[in-house]
């Protein structure tokens, strides 16, 4: 009898997309599979794509893509720093009452970063959902919503499969406030990866 081996997945890379953060039918590629948007039709059908890496650098069009933004029904969602961090602590709650494990995160202006274990009981999607409705009650908690929700549909996740690729993606959340200009992210409710390569390579991620 032939046994298939499958590699477990260890965590998941979540990518939380404002509104208006990523369109569906964005000429660099999306992750969607259809334009649900009445205004956003006359700017072509989605621009699905397949691969897991970022095509965020993809060479595009960039006029359509702002004249795409700008026929939205409302503005794209911009969260300042006091907004991002109240969104923050709604993660933090999450975590604390679902015992979800974040080994990184990064709150940027129209997007959100989370490296976030594998659970037993809740998928990549159930989590997320979750993560985004916490983030969204904190903000209005505050007085800092936006009278609707800040998300776009859905989420962009890759399915992490080795302490590697781990903490590879760990690098890669923390140095993307960097990288934008701005300095790394410490939130309190990150906790340190301690995977191993097989190779007696255990994590060197540091708190955040």
């Amino acid at each position: 009898m032939r046994v298939i081996m499958r590699r477990m997945v260890l965590a998941y890379h979540l990518i939380l997309s404002c509104y208006g953060f990523w369109l569906p039918n964005d000429p660099r590629g999306s992750w969607s599979t259809e334009v649900r948007r009445y205004e956003l039709l006359r700017f072509g059908p989605a621009t699905k794509v397949t691969t897991h890496r970022s095509v965020a650098n993809t060479q595009h069009d960039y006029a359509l893509r702002q004249a795409a933004k700008a026929a939205m029904k409302h503005p794209p969602v911009i969260l300042n720093g006091i907004q991002a961090r109240a969104v923050a602590r709604g993660f933090a709650q999450v975590c604390e009452g679902n015992g979800y494990q974040i080994y990184a995160c990064a709150v940027m202006p129209d997007h959100a970063h989370l490296l976030v274990a594998r659970h037993p009981e809740h998928t990549a999607e159930q989590m997320a959902r979750r993560l985004k409705a916490k983030g969204t009650q904190q903000l209005n908690k505050q007085g800092l919503g936006f009278g609707r929700t800040p998300w776009a549909r859905g989420e962009w996740k890759v399915y992490l499969n080795t302490p590697r690729d781990v903490r590879r993606v760990i690098r890669y959340v923390q140095q993307n406030p960097v990288k934008a200009g701005s300095k790394r992210q410490d939130w309190k409710f990150v906790v340190p990866y301690d995977g191993d390569d097989g190779d007696g390579a255990s994590s060197d991620a540091k708190r955040l």
